[in-house]
């Protein structure tokens, strides 16, 4: 049924998959590829929590129970999706650490890539990821992403740290630039359209003096980008910070060899 929440998958079983091979077509000539290619199309355009069997079935005019010869239930498929959207996010394992302006710029591009990804595909934003099973693509991007901060001075636990620092960072931001969209599309009104709405009640409530600061710089925000946020500034900005910071710790980590 549509919207009915996936149970858990079974993570040996989803490894399994994950790790199959996904092109060799079973005795109705579905592939484990095919079906996880369509359950991303329907995710894409109705959401994660929308997403069926079912409908997976009907994309592929198949009967549903073709689909579960090759997996198992939602839950499996899921960790098979959030797979195969990364699939494709760098051409080989050492293309952030070949990107100008060394590890600095290594992971500008790793976090403009994942940003790519997320916006592209937001359910993304619904998969709990604590224990996503992991298959070959993420896998490789795990290693892909850690080679730029490797031979820094930095710890291993510090190499993981920094990179989770940055990945977080790209999806809190995405996840609200994915909320806007999706307010927008309920509500009908742009963001500088609601902005226009409210301000004048909002100006009017927090014109006292309970609340200067937070009055001036709500305003200042609005004003500037017609919005309570602006997800690509926001990127942007945590970003710069977050590389400013790391950029002291690897020139103190040096300073003390």
């Amino acid at each position: 049924m549509a919207g009915r929440k996936a149970a858990a998958p079974d993570p040996a079983r989803s490894l399994a998959l994950l790790w199959g091979s996904h092109t060799k077509p079973g005795r109705s000539g579905l592939t484990v590829r095919a079906i996880v290619d369509a359950a991303i199309e329907l995710a894409d355009s109705s959401g994660l929590e929308a997403l069926s069997m079912r409908m997976v079935a009907e994309r592929l005019k198949v009967g549903t129970m073709s689909l579960y010869t090759h997996v198992p239930g939602k839950g499996e498929l899921t960790d098979l999706m959030f797979d195969q959207v990364y699939g494709d996010l760098y051409a080989d394992p050492d293309e952030p650490a070949r990107q100008p302006g060394g590890w600095r710029g290594a992971l500008e591009f790793v976090a403009r890539r994942n940003w790519d990804v997320l916006t592209a595909h937001p359910w993304i934003h619904e998969v709990p990821t604590m224990r996503t099973a992991l298959g070959p693509n993420i896998t490789r991007k795990y290693e892909s992403e850690l080679r730029p901060l490797d031979g820094l001075g930095l710890t291993d636990v510090e190499m993981d740290s920094a990179l989770t620092l940055v990945l977080t960072h790209v999806q809190g931001t995405a996840r609200a630039g994915a909320e806007q969209l999706r307010t927008q599309r309920e509500s009908g009104l742009s963001d500088e359209e609601w902005w226009r709405q409210i301000s004048p009640t909002l100006t009017t409530v927090m014109s006292g003096t309970h609340f200067p600061t937070a009055g001036r710089v709500g305003t200042a925000v609005g004003e500037h980008f017609q919005s309570v946020i602006d997800p690509a500034h926001a990127l942007t900005f945590g970003l710069t910070t977050i590389l400013d910071g790391l950029t002291q710790l690897i020139a103190s980590r040096s300073a003390v060899q």
